[in-house]
């Protein structure tokens, strides 16, 4: 099951899409292709359970990136997450390939950043988590997350690589020689960093965002905190028609056509992962959960026959495309947006 979600995550055409320049995803769109990765092999889970792996993951990522002592850090995180993948596939040495790749597309794509560049990608991901608010045992028990789902950030511990701790105020003159210093005292409990964490292919990280939660066994539950529940009114996403919602969808088609999803063969008719104790629990919360926070899975028929991808590829070369003309109709433009999906 392992190898073929990791597989099917790490597809090659998937990954050139993902690292193609684009626009935030909408919930809705992550939603859809997560259901297809979490779906990838002959494990299936319904939709109470899929909800609550999909809040959990959310939630830890959300944590992850709030905490990050500074923006960089979050290629760090991206590395653990990638370290402890190739842990669980260190025996298939083709789908380690796959990983090892994605890495050189990281390092190759995101070492080259500025400060100010990272500082953008971590505001961009902070605000599309901002109205979320799950809450999350393993958070709960571990005094990192209050009881209406929000994180509490530390005032104590490492600051960041490249930073001094707190305490000291130095006074320049118009020369920049140092005239006077004075201390204050600090709140927290501050240490330097003894090293950066590594963002090569392989080294130590540093930095434990990122790594397993689980190394200590707990039972990980989510609840829906009050703040959720009164932003329900407020997650009726796209309601009214969405003029991007076809576009959206055409890149869909593009980004699932790369995933290569296992049938169950033969005998296999899969198993079922149940995140709750038992099965009652598990409709209970299907049933309880608002309507507003479930997720309607978009299905896309996203075909790769070859047969039907050359006569698709014949046909298109045959049309002659003239450039749009000024207050052409909106109908043209989806059209040519269409066949830009196919």
């Amino acid at each position: 099951v392992m190898n073929d979600i990791i597989s099917t995550m790490f597809n090659q055409k998937f990954m050139e899409e993902l690292f193609k320049p684009q626009d935030l995803y909408s919930k809705k769109a992550l939603r859809t292709v997560y259901d297809r990765l979490a779906h990838a092999s002959i494990m299936r889970l319904n939709q109470a359970s899929m909800d609550k792996l999909y809040d959990l993951m959310t939630m830890a990522f959300k944590y992850q990136v709030l905490l990050c002592p500074r923006p960089r850090d979050i290629l760090l995180v991206t590395f653990n997450h990638l370290d402890a993948i190739k842990d669980f596939i260190s025996d298939s040495p083709g789908i380690l390939n796959q990983v090892d790749e994605t890495f050189r597309r990281l390092i190759e794509t995101y070492n080259c950043l500025s400060d100010g560049e990272f500082q953008l990608i971590r505001q961009t991901l902070l605000i599309f988590f901002q109205d979320m608010h799950i809450r999350v045992s393993i958070f709960l028990k571990d005094k990192v997350q209050n009881s209406n789902g929000r994180f509490v950030l530390p005032i104590s511990g490492p600051v960041p690589w490249g930073t001094e701790v707190p305490g000291l105020i130095r006074i320049f003159n118009h020369k920049g020689v140092e005239v006077k210093r004075a201390e204050f005292t600090t709140a927290g409990n501050y240490v330097t960093p003894q090293r950066e964490g590594s963002f090569e292919l392989y080294g130590d990280r540093v930095l434990k965002l990122g790594t397993n939660m689980y190394s200590v066994t707990r039972p990980v539950e989510t609840h829906m905190s009050g703040s959720s529940k009164n932003l329900a009114s407020q997650a009726k996403e796209n309601i009214a028609p969405n003029p991007l919602a076809k576009e959206e969808l055409n890149f869909l088609a593009r980004l699932l056509g790369g995933l290569d999803i296992q049938k169950p063969t033969g005998g296999e008719t899969g198993f079922r992962l149940n995140l709750f104790t038992t099965d009652e629990e598990e409709e209970h919360a299907a049933q309880t959960r608002p309507e507003e926070l479930s997720y309607k899975v978009i299905n896309i028929e996203a075909t790769q026959e070859p047969g039907r991808r050359a006569e698709l590829s014949r046909i298109l070369g045959e049309l002659d495309v003239a450039e749009p003309r000024p207050g052409s109709a909106e109908k043209g433009e989806d059209l040519l947006a269409l066949m830009d999906g196919l």
